[in-house]
């Protein structure tokens, strides 16, 4: 592909976004069909005009991602769904009302605009407003619906801070907007409304139990327990979030996680270990990665996909991870943890927490 001289903007802590010479210039760019990735509220993504089927190629490119993965549109203010869309249902209006500008894509009839490339050939649209004031400034400038997979190679994690972004993404794209590292640091909540249905595509930064407040019927799909589904929601499908090294999820005590840590480094093998601040204080590997609190799961939910990332740093041959529960955003935690070890597991079959 066409290796760009890939320009990176600071603009972390600005004043007057709107009128901002980055702002301005990377507008320009992404209305002649470029890719600029930009933070949101859940992590860096990587955006293009939704409307154009070459410029969304320059994404698939950029990534390296499957074609048939479909991409999420971002706009900035509700007069643009009519962008993308032709028509949201009661109850997805209240959702809108609820959770945007936020965490949330809401499943909606796509409207002729919107690339083919966009939606992978599906009939739908995934759409969010962002909760980032970069991410809407650059919106508005440009004045398009933004398609914006997060802005890493595929397969690894998503960047959460802009440093992220230029690792990968150095010479394959046309410009960086930096704003320092992005707040819920997992992916929107996809979801999909039908009556007064609510289905869950995707876990992310909104929980079923904050959707239940709004709407009466909330339910996970089925898809997200099995395999070889065909994708209606970016991350059901492939192995997504991993570092270099084999990830493996670790169920049982602090007893038998350092048994698993001793069987490996017995057979010669660096381990790294990925858990919570408690556990850390039990254990012992080569190289130890905290994640936060386990009495904070956000503030873990935050820092995973840093510490991914800071293990293919390290020379370490296998990791091991901590399982959390599945309550609020740990079942997005979960969901990318299972992703990032391919559903691998080790379990005490004898002696669970």
């Amino acid at each position: 592909m066409v290796q760009w001289k890939t320009s990176r903007w600071n603009v972390e802590n600005v004043d007057n976004l709107h009128e901002h010479p980055a702002i301005q210039e990377a507008a320009m760019w992404m209305k002649e069909g470029e890719v600029i990735a930009f933070p949101t509220e859940t992590v860096y993504g990587l955006g293009a005009n939704a409307c154009s089927n070459e410029a969304i190629e320059k994404i698939f490119e950029a990534k390296g991602r499957p074609s048939d993965n479909p991409l999420i549109v971002h706009i900035a203010e509700i007069e643009q769904l009519e962008q993308a869309t032709t028509t949201w249902s009661e109850t997805a209006q209240k959702l809108m009302d609820a959770f945007w500008p936020g965490p949330l894509t809401i499943i909606l009839p796509k409207n002729e605009r919107i690339a083919e490339r966009t939606t992978a050939g599906l009939s739908s649209v995934g759409v969010r407003m962002p909760d980032h004031p970069v991410a809407l400034a650059l919106i508005k400038a440009c004045g398009l619906p933004i398609a914006a997979p997060s802005a890493n190679r595929s397969g690894k994690p998503s960047p959460t801070k802009g440093e992220h972004v230029y690792k990968d993404l150095n010479g394959r794209i046309k410009g960086i907007i930096d704003a320092g590292s992005t707040g819920v640091g997992l992916e929107s909540t996809v979801v999909e409304v039908s009556g007064d249905v609510v289905t869950i595509l995707r876990p992310g930064g909104i929980s079923k139990a904050q959707l239940e407040e709004i709407v009466d019927h909330v339910k996970l799909d089925e898809a997200l327990f099995e395999s070889g589904q065909v994708p209606r929601s970016p991350g059901m499908k492939y192995t997504h979030y991993a570092p270099d090294a084999p990830l493996f999820l670790v169920e049982g005590n602090h007893v038998f996680f350092q048994k698993v840590i001793d069987q490996y480094e017995a057979e010669g093998q660096k381990v790294g270990i990925l858990i919570s601040n408690e556990r850390a204080e039990h254990v012992t590997a080569n190289v130890i990665k905290c994640l936060g609190s386990s009495n904070q799961v956000e503030d873990v939910a935050q820092n995973l996909y840093h510490q991914l990332r800071s293990f293919d740093d390290t020379d370490v041959d296998i990791i091991l991870a901590e399982m959390y529960p599945v309550d609020g955003i740990g079942e997005a935690l979960m969901n990318r943890l299972m992703k990032a070890a391919g559903n691998r597991m080790i379990a005490d079959n004898h002696n669970r927490d």
